[in-house]
């Protein structure tokens, strides 16, 4: 927990087991979505993962694997989007 300004920020760690994919991104409310989207990089178990810094907060997110989105399997809060599918959500601090 570092702070920016005035604000607390926390590091959350984004992580998602996709061992055939070529790139996964991680999308949300907080990359404007597909606008800003970070690179995930792979670790040696198969797995994606991306650090990102957020204050606290109620936050969406999806992942893009291979150009396909998909929602993260480990997450528990979903909620309906407009495409017929469903964002997770995150609760930060």
């Amino acid at each position: 927990k570092h702070r920016l300004g005035h604000r607390a920020v926390l590091e959350i760690e984004f992580k998602l087991v996709a061992s055939e994919a070529r790139s996964v991104r991680l999308v949300g409310d907080f990359t404007d979505w597909e606008k800003s989207a970070i690179e995930m990089r792979k670790t040696a178990a198969n797995a994606w993962q991306a650090q990102v810094s957020l204050e606290p907060g109620s936050y969406a997110y999806r992942f893009i694997v291979d150009g396909q989105w998909c929602d993260d399997p480990r997450g528990i809060r979903r909620e309906p989007n407009p495409f017929g599918t469903h964002k997770t959500l995150i609760e930060v601090g």
